[in-house]
């Protein structure tokens, strides 16, 4: 398997200007979602994480 280091840079960028919208469109509702995920379970947060896993892998094939 050869590595196109230009399609993972490219995707990376994509990922932080992905992530980068809500906490500057909306910084008050970020800090609000940041502070309801910490009261939730390491077993809540896991099984999100899992799932976000699972779908990119599915978008990611499926293609």
């Amino acid at each position: 398997m050869n590595i196109d280091w230009n399609d993972l840079l490219n995707a990376l960028a994509l990922v932080l200007i992905i992530e980068g919208i809500m906490p500057f469109a909306s910084p008050g509702t970020v800090k609000q979602t940041y502070r309801k995920i910490t009261e939730l379970s390491e077993e809540t947060l896991r099984m999100i994480g899992l799932g976000s896993m699972v779908v990119g892998l599915l978008v990611l094939f499926l293609r």
